[in-house]
């Protein structure tokens, strides 16, 4: 009797499981849509490994006979695409509310936020020096006080790179690689190895100025650190981050079930209102607290924007090559 008991009262306790997520977020971002998707889902632990998303991807590379992880969140789709087959394929069930330029076309990239690359400034140390775009960074005054990563460990200095290239090599692309070199020779030997790095180091003013993604420096500027967001003149890609499921994820339901989560009208709205990330729905207004993308030099146009996705297919590692050899020669 008493073994019936026990195990008619078992049965109603729901199973725990598990969701491995691996995401080169800031933990300002991730940590409250953790904590908000585990109290929606109590049953299933939630571990999360932050890591640049270079790093990330070889790793997801490495164990894709034996995945570790279930889902990839907010690397940049451009250093994804390369790489698709390490994920399955999934549409949400928000894919209908998606803005039209940024459906899942290819079947396993999930766009859910807009992460345009930004400058982050310190207020306190920048003193006079001007910093409106890129071109401002070669000024000899910033010498060894310019934050920026290796573009080969990090999405957001890939994408930096990405939009240097393309906006200022336009008419002649060596005109960017002249600037790239004069950029690098002005790190002074500085190449840090984290995303975390670059806006954490700014805040904390040993650098007075990084390259960056907007996410992680309005966070700052919103919590009242000497910050601001520069959009650079030059022109600023809209480019979305993506969420991504792990092929044979070993949690595949649940890793479906966060998916839908980071799309739905809540956790949009979540984002846009509180976290100062820009929302991917059409049914939400612009957030309250970043500059409205009519106020800056935005590329948007999704021919362009398909234009640049070639763009980069074709080159990535070209690209990646010269720059470390530039590095290597200063």
């Amino acid at each position: 009797m008493v073994f019936v008991i026990v195990f008619s009262c078992s049965k109603d306790i729901p199973k725990k499981s598990s969701l491995v997520i691996y995401s080169p977020s800031s933990r300002d971002f991730i940590d409250p849509l953790i904590e908000d998707f585990k109290s929606k889902n109590p049953n299933i632990d939630v571990e999360v490994i932050i890591a640049g998303t270079g790093e990330l991807i070889k790793r997801i590379e490495t164990e894709q006979n034996d995945p570790l992880c279930d889902v990839l969140m907010a690397a940049n789709i451009n250093l994804v695409k390369n790489n698709q087959n390490l994920f399955e394929n999934y549409i949400t069930t928000n894919e209908n509310e998606i803005m039209d330029s940024y459906k899942n076309i290819e079947g396993s990239m999930t766009r859910f936020m807009i992460s345009p690359s930004v400058l982050i400034v310190n207020t306190n140390i920048i003193g006079d020096i001007k910093i409106e775009g890129y071109s401002d960074l070669t000024n000899e005054k910033l010498k060894g006080k310019i934050a920026f990563n290796d573009p080969s460990s990090s999405s957001s200095s890939f994408k930096h790179l990405v939009t240097i290239l393309y906006t200022m090599g336009k008419d002649d692309i060596n005109n960017a690689w002249d600037y790239i070199d004069k950029l690098c020779a002005n790190l002074d030997g500085k190449l840090l190895t984290g995303s975390s790095a670059v806006y954490k180091g700014v805040a904390d003013s040993e650098y007075a100025v990084g390259l960056t993604f907007e996410n992680a420096a309005a966070n700052y500027a919103a919590a009242g650190s000497p910050i601001k967001l520069v959009y650079m003149k030059e022109g600023v890609i809209m480019e979305p981050a993506g969420i991504y499921i792990i092929k044979n994820a070993k949690n595949l339901e649940n890793a479906k079930k966060f998916v839908d989560y980071m799309t739905s009208f809540d956790t949009q709205k979540k984002m846009n209102d509180e976290l100062n990330a820009r929302a991917i729905r059409k049914d939400l207004g612009s957030s309250p607290i970043l500059v409205n993308i009519n106020d800056i030099n935005a590329i948007t146009d999704n021919a362009e924007l398909e234009k640049i996705d070639n763009f980069v297919k074709e080159n990535q590692e070209n690209w990646l090559e010269r720059f470390k050899t530039i590095i290597e020669n200063l």
